[in-house]
């Protein structure tokens, strides 16, 4: 490169750096680059480390080691002197050099903090660097560690230096916590396991790719990194999806590009708490257009009806469904075979389906990616608490029903304590449990709920029996017609003698919301809640899909007292959660006088004070219920995802 070339190139650099320095002051912003001394001046920090010569992103260099080297360089590191002055001359001749046989071979000297970098030695070397779009740079980097403490950014950098020791990369930046880790386990690492120099490279290759198609698409600048976006992506995709072509990259990103805009709002999920309809325009009346002759609606099940009380509820809905619709509704069944719930859906898609409901929790990932492949089919998820804008998810609100019996069983105890059987610690369940023992407070302010989990090693009911208890709550009912008044099921009372007293059980009637989906897809009102943002259908007594059944046993009065109680919750006058609450720890969660809104109640991870037990970690769960407490787990924002396929 000739002199006049590189003098050219200066020029360019300078009115880019002038430009910068320009708008910065117009702003009232910090037109140079900002110093590390003076960022660290009152903070507390660690230690020094040395990482040696390494190639880092030429993104993350934001600033300089010191304030005295900042007055030559506009913040993009652009020049602000000018061409005829000595840092040009030397600007100049390190173009000239970036451009030779030999280039610029010796590294930058950098400072780390925080994940970016802070030049100490090599200011022009990155100018010229950057003046030509460079996207690493090779430096040698000293870390400097800040003191653990509780501040967020300083707990997720403690995880990007895990992160770091095992990866070796720079570059893939994630702002919230356990992002590194789930990446790891997405990717098919152990939580500990160092990458290899090919697994390193492979990664990046990838996620170079995925980047570029994720600036391509982001013309609307979410504030998501190409990182967070690539853990929400990895969730429906393989990551050797990412060796395709740009385009087929490009493609399967805008399937989940409402997942990522859903992600990056505040409130992701719309919560439907009962049935809406949306009045169609008049055109569209008389058009008929949105509305279908027929509905295809398959049903996607894990296990036999005849071995799952879970599945066989579904059944009753389906066969509910047939009878109502006629000729207008088929419902096929796909058996998810081996597990592979994605090739039933597939097959379903194939034979034309138009809906699919899927019913249980553990379908949701196949239900992601089938969703985003077919943009057409409707989607529906037997779950709660689920931000996926493509999959409806539907569940209803047991904790009204569990009030109610809560309320019987304290009506019903001669003693001071009363069982309580939970299955799973997930979402919905800590509303559920307390729900319930505020129903034994209203008629037996005296009595306690004992607390036991079927999901744990041993015999609950065993427990609970062998301390005296006699009314206990199990599990709930599959259908109202199949409400059996059996141990197993409802609230009931041991009587003296061994005898089995059932008071009242809550139970399911699926059909009634089957029916209103296709009846919505029927008359082209499917639509009425947004579809940009993540639906899920939380409906209770109010509308049929929940209902409460009271044994004839029971005693006339207390019965009456349940039928009342059923009625004022169904009628809005009676809220179970609308009163003084306090934790275990005494802490008051309501005062009485505010309405606990929907995800206050699905998330509720705590229990009430009159409540003895607690909820149980993880790592004490049976091993066949731990699929359910990652997809649905209280707790499952701290847990990792299994690991996937092996980078």
């Amino acid at each position: 490169m000739s002199t006049q070339e590189a003098l050219m190139q200066y020029e360019q650099a300078l009115k880019a750096g002038q430009k910068y320095y320009k708008t910065a002051v117009h702003r009232g912003e910090y037109p140079y680059p900002p110093a590390l001394d003076e960022i660290v001046r009152d903070a507390r920090t660690a230690f020094w480390e040395d990482l040696g010569v390494t190639e880092i992103p030429v993104e993350l260099i934001v600033g300089t080691r010191s304030v005295g080297r900042t007055a030559s360089i506009a913040g993009n590191f652009m020049p602000l002197m000018g061409a005829e002055s000595e840092f040009a001359a030397k600007w100049i001749s390190l173009c000239q050099a970036h451009l030779s046989d030999e280039g610029l071979r010796d590294p930058i000297v950098c400072c780390e903090y925080l994940g970016f970098f802070y030049v100490q030695e090599g200011h022009k070397r990155l100018s010229v660097l950057k003046s030509y779009g460079a996207a690493s740079v090779s430096a040698m980097v000293r870390r400097l560690v800040p003191a653990w403490s509780e501040d967020h950014d300083v707990q997720v950098y403690y995880e990007f230096l895990q992160f770091y020791k095992l990866s070796r990369l720079y570059g893939v930046t994630i702002r919230h916590r356990r992002g590194y880790a789930r990446l790891q386990a997405l990717l098919g690492f152990a939580p500990d396991q160092v990458w290899t120099e090919e697994q390193r490279r492979s990664f990046t290759a990838g996620f170079s790719r995925f980047r570029e198609a994720y600036d391509k698409l982001n013309a609307e600048k979410l504030p998501l990194t190409a990182a967070e976006a690539l853990l929400v992506w990895l969730q429906v995709f393989p990551f050797s999806d990412t060796k395709g072509t740009l385009a087929q990259l490009t493609n399967s990103l805008s399937a989940v590009w409402p997942d990522l805009r859903a992600r990056a709002e505040s409130e992701p999920i719309e919560v439907s708490t009962e049935p809406r309809t949306e009045e169609k325009g008049l055109i569209s009346r008389l058009l008929g257009t949105g509305r279908l002759d027929k509905v295809r609606a398959a049903f996607v099940y894990a296990y036999d009806p005849e071995v799952s009380a879970w599945t066989r509820s579904h059944e009753h809905g389906r066969a509910r469904l047939e009878r109502a619709f006629g000729t207008q509704a088929e419902c096929p069944v796909y058996m998810a075979g081996d597990r592979d719930y994605y090739a039933a859906m597939e097959k379903a898609v194939s034979e034309g389906a138009d809906v699919i409901f899927a019913t249980t929790p553990s379908m949701i990932d196949a239900c992601r990616r089938i969703a985003a492949m077919h943009k057409d089919l409707r989607v529906y998820n037997c779950s709660l608490s689920q931000p996926y804008t493509g999959v409806r998810t539907y569940y209803s609100r047991t904790y009204e029903s569990k009030f109610i019996t809560g309320a019987v069983a304290g009506a019903m105890t001669a003693g001071e304590s009363i069982g309580y059987i939970a299955n799973y610690p997930i979402v919905g369940v800590g509303a559920d449990i307390n729900a319930f023992a505020l129903g034994v407070r209203l008629t037996n302010p005296r009595a306690r709920v004992k607390l036991v989990w079927s999901c744990t090693q041993g015999d609950p009911l065993r427990e609970l029996t062998e301390q005296g208890i006699t009314v206990i709550s199990n599990r709930d009912a599959t259908t109202p017609r199949h409400a059996h008044w059996a141990m197993e099921w409802g609230t009931y009372r041991l009587e003296p003698d061994g005898a089995l007293l059932p008071l009242a059980v809550p139970c399911w009637n699926w059909g009634e919301f089957y029916e209103r989906v296709v009846r919505s897809l029927l008359d082209g009102t499917e639509g009425a809640v947004s579809p940009a943002r993540a639906v899920n259908y939380w409906w209770g007594l109010d509308t049929g899909v929940l209902d409460i059944q009271f044994s004839p046993a029971l005693p006339e009065g207390v019965r009456a007292l349940g039928e009342l109680l059923r009625a004022d919750v169904i009628a809005g006058t009676a809220d179970p959660f609308q009163r003084k609450i306090w934790d275990q720890a005494g802490t008051l969660r309501c005062d009485g006088n505010r309405i606990l809104p929907p995800e206050e109640r699905m998330d509720m991870d705590w229990l009430c004070d009159i409540v003895d037990g607690r909820i149980p970690a993880f790592e004490e769960l049976l091993p066949q219920s731990r699929e359910l407490v990652r997809q649905l787990g209280l707790y499952r924002g701290e847990l990792l995802p299994e690991k996937e396929e092996q980078l």
